[in-house]
């Protein structure tokens, strides 16, 4: 007979909106069974391993709907470049960070141009001065573009001047950069893969994250990297979405088989980004001539939407640009009109990022039971009337992105994440970003907020028991114990309360999700009874 063993956590404060004043809970062969008052506790489960929480706050475990592991890895444990403020900076930072390295590629991440006063980004010429005969891969924050130094740029297997995106000293874009990323990739030895790897999950055991899904595809990780990382022995679980476009059901069942990934979507570029100036616009930049990159157009993803949904795969698409979004939108449109809403919503397919998208929009992604998978802290970052966004798009455009009251509202479920290495891995952090919105009326309450973070985070990943991602009886005991001093009941912070913030109204509290509020410290994470994280 197996040996049941039953561990009693006390004297804390428990995240539970069944039992909202809860100090207890109790967890059976990794099975949340029990929440409750201590002294109930002990008199239920006699003889059980008790666990003094000396008043500390337990709350489901989070889930990073979008990462990018090796890349976050590396920023971690080499040349994070996020922290410039300026040009001077930043060239500095790689100039000291040369003479202390003997990588094979100095893989630098994280600078952002966009909030110098002294110039814009590294050139060629002035990475090979500082590193002369080594090949040097900076990406910009938001990791769609990168200035090479010309050993990288001479490496790649193509040739860059010939693609799309090139250009001989600022840095490469679009297919260039896909070119040059995969240069840089293949100087990593594998084991520094599995160093970045470890570090990466590592990272998100300390920050309260059980679970991340990782975005890779062969413009993103490549193969070999997608694959290792699949198979590495690790508390924090991976879900893997491979970034490569299908056009039949059997192509998709053996892309599946190939790569070991769940599913197929997260990184299927339609678009790239804002800050590039390569998402895909209907007008052109505010501060640049041009619309941005199409990477894919409506029959392929429409071929992609039908094809994995045939096979039961969920699919999904990296969507910013207004342009972008249309042709998702009119992707799905398609095959909803061939297969019906309803099957097309039991997959639960997914947009990634999702920044421009109009209430019609919003309408119909919510019939057809499509995900928003989302980065708050995109908002908070570049959001808001002066900041990167409106120089982009000028204040009208900028002020609409990101609405995440308005697709909540609508039915469209929503999944967050932070796109590391291009923001921190810090799930607090992305929560009070989703409440404090730049753009009145677009936040959502901390509760909404938190509930993206997990049960929707958990959904989003295809897990739709009703119970991952809460401390019910009967969930799994994922959970991280917190060091946090105040717990609060607060409205949205824009429009009607959706629930009493009296006490007895049972809705369970949080930490202050307040624009300036610390993020809480992590004193455990556990991941299905199995402690993964220990302060």
């Amino acid at each position: 007979m197996a040996v049941v063993s039953t561990q009693l956590l006390l004297g804390g404060r428990i995240y539970s909106a069944s039992a909202p004043d809860a100090t207890a809970m109790a967890v059976t062969d990794g099975i949340v069974t029990w929440t409750g008052e201590d002294r109930t506790g002990r008199a239920l489960h006699p003889g059980a391993e008790e666990f003094d929480l000396a008043g500390a706050f337990v709350a489901p475990a989070f889930v990073d709907s979008h990462v990018h592991t090796t890349a976050h890895g590396l920023a971690l444990g080499g040349l994070n470049l996020t922290g410039c403020r300026s040009r001077a900076h930043c060239l500095d930072s790689l100039r000291r960070y040369v003479l202390a390295s003997v990588d094979p590629v100095i893989w630098g991440h994280g600078f952002d141009e966009s909030t110098w006063q002294d110039g814009g980004a590294p050139t060629t010429t002035e990475l090979d001065e500082i590193a002369p005969g080594r090949a040097v891969y900076l990406t910009r924050i938001d990791a769609h573009s990168a200035a090479c130094s010309s050993v990288l740029r001479n490496a790649s297997r193509t040739d860059l001047t010939r693609l799309a995106g090139y250009h001989p000293q600022t840095p490469l874009t679009s297919d260039a950069h896909h070119a040059a990323r995969a240069a840089a990739r293949s100087m990593l030895t594998v084991a520094v893969r599995a160093q970045a790897q470890k570090r990466a999950l590592d990272d998100a055991a300390a920050s309260g994250i059980c679970a991340v899904h990782e975005c890779g595809g062969p413009d993103v990780s490549g193969r070999a990297d997608f694959a290792e990382l699949m198979s590495l022995d690790h508390g924090v679980e991976v879900r893997g979405y491979w970034g490569q476009a299908v056009s039949t059901a059997q192509e998709a069942r053996d892309v599946l088989a190939d790569t070991g990934a769940h599913a197929l979507g997260g990184d299927i570029f339609v678009d790239g980004s804002l800050g590039s100036r390569t998402a895909w616009l209907q007008e052109p930049y505010d501060d640049a001539p041009g619309t941005g990159v199409s990477y894919l157009g409506v029959d392929a993803i429409a071929d992609h939407v039908a094809a994995c949904t045939e096979a039961n795969v969920q699919a999904g698409f990296h969507a910013i640009g207004d342009a972008a979004v249309a042709a998702v939108v009119e992707g799905f449109s398609r095959v909803a009109q061939t297969v019906g809403g309803p099957r097309l919503a039991a997959r639960g397919h997914r947009v990634e990022h999702l920044e421009m998208v109009t209430d019609e929009q919003v309408t119909k992604l919510a019939s057809w039971g499509v995900i928003a998978a989302m980065q708050p802290r995109f908002d908070r970052l570049w959001g808001g009337e002066s900041s990167l966004y409106a120089q982009r798009l000028g204040r009208d455009r900028a002020l609409r992105l990101n609405p995440f009251a308005q697709l909540a509202s609508s039915g469209v479920s929503l999944a967050f994440g932070s796109d590391a290495p291009v923001t921190a891995m810090d799930p607090w952090a992305v929560s009070r970003a989703a409440v404090n919105h730049r753009t009145s009326g677009s936040g959502l309450s901390p509760r909404a907020a938190f509930a993206a973070s997990t049960r929707g985070a958990w959904r989003a990943g295809g897990v739709r028991d009703g119970l991952a991602g809460t401390l019910a009886p009967g969930a799994p005991a994922s959970y991280a114990i917190w060091e946090a001093q105040e717990l609060v009941v607060r409205a949205p912070k824009d429009g009607v309360a959706r629930w009493s913030t009296d006490p007895r109204a049972g809705v369970p509290p949080l930490p202050p999700l307040d624009e300036d509020s610390p993020s809480p410290r992590c004193l455990r994470t556990v991941h299905r009874g199995r402690v993964i994280h220990e302060a």
